[in-house]
């Protein structure tokens, strides 16, 4: 079934891990992933953080704070 490969990849070692890119400018957020009960799931290369929060204002993370991770971002989709 290739439903099941179009969310999951496998690994050299055979295991499988989620296609997921977990992305946040505050970066506690993703630190929980990266410290929590899931942490082996997901590469380091698949979370991503800024240093600084948008303070819940799109306009301030899109232009401002998080202009330097779109070009991060859109590489780990690729």
């Amino acid at each position: 079934d290739d439903s099941f490969a179009t969310f999951f990849g496998e690994t050299s070692s055979r295991r499988y891990v989620p296609r997921a890119v977990m992305v946040d400018l505050e970066q506690t957020v993703i630190d929980e992933v990266r410290t929590g009960t899931y942490q082996q799931l997901f590469h380091p290369e698949q979370l991503i953080t800024g240093k600084e929060d948008a303070a819940n204002n799109y306009a301030r993370g899109h232009y401002s704070v998080g202009k330097d991770k779109t070009d991060i971002v859109l590489d780990c989709i690729r």
